[in-house]
């Protein structure tokens, strides 16, 4: 067995050794289905993101208890968990809905936060405003540490705008936010009593328009580097089965990127799919041992856990959301992907809420393949 393989299931086992916490989640009807979320990130196409989380809210059905998010992930991630624990589904669905718009270039955002912003949610580097053009511009040449020797971050301000951490922390949904660790590269996940606005900074850091968030000393980038989004940390938090990924990079393209944005916006695509991909393989391969009979198929505190996997993704939308699209920050933008979200969740409960808790409906063999030959 593999050095990777073998990391990933001693994993499987350290996490699930440890007592899980209790969930301080209501008791629903007895058609209630527990399920975790896991938020990707990817700029602008958060607010489908938004989509999705404000339709799953509304379905009674469901009863969300775990949250893992990168980046724009994290932040939707922090707005669920703060509603959740305020005032319950509806106060979570009003703030997702009054932070997006607060974001948009319709927004009551300063100009320099609105830079931030527009910056945070372009999947490409279009510049809209003077100053947002005059920041593009000396992003290539010089670094934050030059453009910013204060280390002001105005994204900082809107975090603590809109979430009450304490309240985060004390509400009964775990949430995992992922950095990467700038010294070792590794993964890092905040969660619990290292829930903060500086952690959702540091998900949200993008080298090349913040300085890294030092956390107790140790610098973090953007979490989508390492875990666009994290899903192991469900094995050991929540006690439910089940796992809905959002996801809002595209996977495949048909058409070969020829342009230097089209370039870039297909790295940026494959870059932050790629350690979700790696994920989903290690979690098909404990499967296959744990279907094989190999490996002892267990629950709670027993060594593995098969999870069952489900997604939501852009699906054609995202495939004409190309490197040529001018990516917005206006609030109708945000609505037609909000609009995409909200009918992309409902597709998949109509075809797929009975299979929550039963089976997966993502391939992870196929989605999780490598090309061989």
């Amino acid at each position: 067995m593999t050095g990777t393989w073998k990391s990933y299931l001693d994993g499987l086992t350290r996490w699930n050794r440890v007592d899980p916490p209790q969930i301080n989640a209501k008791i629903g009807s007895s058609t209630t289905k527990k399920i975790n979320l896991a938020l990707q990130g990817g700029g602008a196409h958060g607010a489908f993101t938004w989509g999705v989380l404000d339709e799953l809210l509304a379905d009674e059905r469901l009863e969300i208890v775990g949250l893992s998010g990168a980046s724009a992930g994290a932040l939707n991630a922090v707005m669920v968990a703060d509603g959740l624990a305020r005032g319950g589904r509806d106060e979570a669905r009003q703030r997702l809905g009054e932070f997006w718009r607060a974001t948009s270039a319709g927004g009551d955002l300063p100009a320099v936060q609105r830079a931030v912003a527009d910056r945070l949610f372009s999947m490409m580097p279009f510049a809209a405003t003077p100053v947002q053009n005059w920041l593009e511009a000396m992003s290539h040449y010089f670094s934050p540490y030059e453009l910013n020797p204060l280390n002001i971050n105005p994204l900082k301000d809107l975090i603590d705008r809109f979430v009450d951490f304490d309240a985060v922390r004390a509400g009964g949904v775990p949430v995992f936010i992922a950095a990467t660790n700038v010294h070792t590269g590794r993964l890092r996940i905040f969660s619990g009593d290292a829930l903060s606005a500086d952690a959702v900074m540091a998900s949200a850091a993008l080298p090349f328009m913040f300085r890294a968030v030092e956390i107790d000393g140790v610098p973090y980038w953007d979490g989508g580097y390492m875990g666009n989004p994290a899903i192991f940390p469900f094995l050991q938090e929540t006690d439910a089965d089940d796992v809905l990924v959002v996801q809002i990079n595209p996977v495949t393209r048909a058409t070969t990127p020829r342009t230097s944005a089209e370039i870039v916006n297909r790295l940026n695509e494959i870059t932050f799919n790629s350690a979700l991909i790696a994920e989903l393989r290690s979690m098909d391969f404990a499967n296959q041992l744990i279907d094989d009979g190999r490996l002892p198929r267990g629950a709670g505190q027993n060594p593995y856990r098969k999870l069952h996997l489900h997604r939501i993704h852009l699906g054609s939308l995202g495939e004409r959301l190309t490197a040529s699209s001018k990516l917005k920050t206006d609030f109708d933008f945000f609505k037609l992907l909000h609009r995409a979200g909200q009918r992309a969740a409902r597709s998949f409960l109509e075809h797929h809420f009975d299979d929550i808790g039963q089976r997966s409906t993502l391939d992870l063999a196929a989605e999780s393949g490598i090309e061989w030959g």
